[in-house]
């Protein structure tokens, strides 16, 4: 439909040719919002109240009820919004962000905050602000769009709509006037020339934005293969990620430099099947360069969102739920796959700060901690020498200081972001001591540190816990439950799966809670994530209740989510329809849900030996063979759940007598990198019995000599059984090559 006619207009000064293929320089970053909003409220009445409140105010998101005192107008995204724009004959802007976006707070305090934009917008447009992770599918959808017209993406997204939500122009950040931050066309300009164009050429808006929509829909329909892809496109992946690693510094390309944990689990699973010891050294240098950088909190643990130079130094300061818990696991498998306990100890150190600062006072882990604080970003983990010696004695300081790299000049406006700048044993032997005595003053120099640094203002937290993010978190504690022996970690899963699970309403999960209460419906990768840790847990606790609720949440997937072609779309057949039902089909920074749901099927497979399961798998394998063809590299995570479907996994029984402890039976296995395998642990006799009936493969498996026995099986067959770990070790040893 095209836009309505307006009144007299100026002349429109862009041509509409340009509004689909028109790229606008520019830059991505990020920062947090702030949960009170009040806090942020720059235009005052004389009494101190706000000057403008607008509908954001009664919105559930913190992100949202941040910008709920901006002089901008803003709606939420709905009818009232479009038909609001309908009746009045204007264009709707869309701005959506997210919680840990800086440029996203930058454009607000530069454009929205500014009562001039924030008038124009007011008379030309419907404005409707967007929280990303709260609705991921509006964002997803109008990402594709703005890509399509030839911009790269990134947050702030900024779109121009018509009244029927079809995008006619987009962009990211925008500064507010034009030739500001070497950007050529700035907002203003911008509102002022679109407008126009909308009223003066509605029907080559109503064009451009139909061929827009007809390219959403193109990239929505996704092509599928005849047959699922092979081994040959395993060996084309890793070579495809062997010609782009960092030979120095460890990662994949040029700065800016993001983490990668799909792609580094891809390339143990890879080694494990092939031997490649150039695999292998690729994550490990990659993991040890991450560890040793800026990225990692050097004092707290945990890691920033990524670095802004290709060696991990300076880092975007934010820390997101998603990144530490896929990163957890991954240095977990590292640690497994090279027998190397300072990988393991990065894990710990994760998750120890996932669980002191992330985790919400009923269970279940917080979003994510801001960039930024003091109006800074970073300001909270930048060291000077002199504040160093404020809080060390002078051998601490001088240790400190060069082991961490803390500089007159520093790494960031004279200030130095913490990371290893010299071996331990470099930095000893330059204050005269040996090496055991520098680790001793290190970590009590760390803790003091850490000590000072809490007194200083603290970055803002998201207290939303997004139920995907948990589900990452909860496979990441569950698998370190098993790995390290740790049942605390167990204890911090279970906890963020009840809280989850309590909240949902007929079998259907929520997108988030925020302040204990559920907001939104839940997404494919809100289902998918959750399934894969309850199925995580359930093997980390042995409680059949767990793969009871992943089984239940599947069946919620099959019966709304799911594609009869293969694929999973990303929102539920009853909910909003927008543009096109979207299959997601990129593992970014998180994973893909079809990636995990293709890994989770394999696994459901495995477990109860209906071959459904597994013909599922296969369709979808089938479906997105051509994308898999095209760019191995943008679906890693899914590449890890070819190379399961081609291995020969191995169901693994523990049966325990009475009293019986599985404990040294369970080293074997946790000890070691066997990651295409089912776990059940249980006990003899009745329980056994029970559990037979989803998974049939533990029935008639007893105890032998009445201890604790373990079975090792492939394809239903099964070795013998074993009450020695050191025999267990040798069968989960074997490994099937890769064709």
């Amino acid at each position: 439909m095209a836009p309505a006619a307006g009144a007299n207009r100026a002349p429109a000064l862009v041509r509409m040719a340009a509004l689909a293929g028109l790229a606008v320089l520019l830059s991505v970053s990020f920062r947090h919002d702030v949960p009170d909003e009040s806090a942020s409220v720059r235009h005052r009445n004389p009494d101190g109240s706000p000057r403008y409140t607008n509908r954001l105010a009664g919105e559930a998101s913190p992100y949202l009820r941040q910008h709920a005192h901006n002089p901008v107008d803003w709606y939420p995204w709905g009818d009232e919004a479009f038909a609001k724009a309908r009746a009045e004959g204007k264009p709707v802007f869309l701005s959506i962000g997210y919680s840990s976006c800086h440029w996203c707070h930058v454009m607000e305090e530069e454009s929205f905050e500014d009562e001039e934009v924030a008038a124009v917008l007011n008379e030309r447009y419907v404005a409707v602000k967007v929280d990303r992770e709260q609705r991921p599918d509006i964002d997803a959808v109008y990402m594709t769009a703005v890509q399509a017209m030839g911009v790269g993406g990134g947050w702030p997204l900024t779109v121009w709509l018509t009244a029927d939500r079809q995008p006619f122009y987009g962009g990211t950040y925008f500064p507010p006037r034009s030739g500001e931050r070497g950007v050529r066309i700035g907002l203003l300009d911008l509102l002022a020339r679109l407008d126009d164009a909308y009223h003066e050429n509605p029907d080559r808006v109503s064009a451009a934005a139909a061929d827009i929509v007809g390219r959403l829909h193109r990239a929505a329909a996704l092509p599928s293969g005849d047959v699922a892809p092979d081994a040959a496109l395993l060996h084309r992946a890793y070579t495809e990620l062997r010609s782009d690693f960092d030979a120095e510094h460890g990662g994949f390309g040029d700065a800016p430099k993001f983490p990668s944990p799909a792609s580094l689990e891809f390339l143990l699973r890879y080694h494990r099947r092939t031997g490649s010891r150039e695999a292998l050294d690729m994550v490990t240098r990659t993991l040890d360069a991450m560890a040793a950088g800026g990225i990692q909190d050097q004092l707290a643990g945990g890691f920033h969102r990524y670095a802004t130079d290709h060696a991990w130094i300076v880092p975007h300061f934010e820390k997101m739920l998603y990144d530490n818990a896929l990163l957890a696991g991954t240095y977990v498998e590292a640690s497994q796959a090279s027998g190397r306990s300072d990988l393991a100890a990065v894990a710990r150190r994760t998750l120890d700060w996932m669980s002191h600062d992330m985790t919400a006072p009923g269970g279940g882990f917080f979003a994510a901690v801001d960039a930024d604080s003091d109006g800074e970003e970073g300001a909270f983990y930048l060291w000077t020498p002199k504040e160093v010696d404020a809080v060390l004695d002078a051998q601490g300081a001088r240790l400190a200081t060069a082991y961490f790299g803390i500089t007159p000049e520093g790494s960031l406006g004279g200030r130095s972001v913490l990371h290893v700048a010299e071996p331990l044993a470099a930095a000893a032997t330059g204050i005269g001591v040996d090496e055991a005595e520098a680790t001793r003053l290190l970590e009590s120099a760390r803790a003091r540190l850490l000590t000072a640094r809490d007194r200083r203002d603290a970055p803002a937290i998201d207290r939303k816990v997004v139920t995907a993010w948990n589900g990452l978190a909860i496979s990441a504690f569950a698998r370190a439950a098993q790995a390290f022996s740790e049942p605390a970690y167990a204890d911090h899963a279970r906890r963020a799966a009840d809280v989850i699970l309590g909240a949902a309403r007929g079998g259907r999960l929520p997108r988030s809670l925020v302040g204990g209460v559920a907001q939104g419906r839940g997404y494919l990768e809100d289902y998918a994530f959750l399934i894969a840790g309850l199925l995580d847990l359930f093997e980390a606790t042995g409680d059949p209740r767990r793969l009871d609720q992943a089984l239940g949440l599947q069946r919620v997937l099959d019966a709304h989510f799911a594609d009869p072609a293969g694929a999973y779309y990303r929102t539920a057949d009853d909910d909003e329809q927008l543009l096109v039902r979207e299959k997601p089909d990129v593992d970014g920074g998180e994973p893909s849900g079809n990636s995990v749901t293709l890994q989770n099927l394999l696994r459901f497979h495995e477990l109860t030996s209906n071959d459904r399961w597994r013909e599922a798998a296969e369709r979808m394998l089938r479906a997105f063979g051509p994308t898999l063809t095209r760019a191995p590299d943008a679906l890693p995570h899914m590449l890890c759940g070819l190379e399961f479907f081609l291995d020969a996994p191995k169901e693994v029984v523990v049966v325990t007598p009475p009293g019986g402890d599985p404990a040294p039976m369970l080293a074997a296995l946790h000890d070691r990198f066997v990651p295409n395998h089912v776990l059940a642990v249980v006990a003899e006799g009745s329980p056994q019995q029970t559990l037979a009936a989803t998974i049939p493969w533990v029935a008639e498996k007893p105890t032998r000599d009445g201890r604790v026995t373990a079975y090792v099986c492939e394809g239903r067959v099964c070795g013998r059984p074993t009450n020695d770990p050191a025999t267990f070790a040798q069968e989960l040893a074997r490994v099937a090559p890769l064709s």
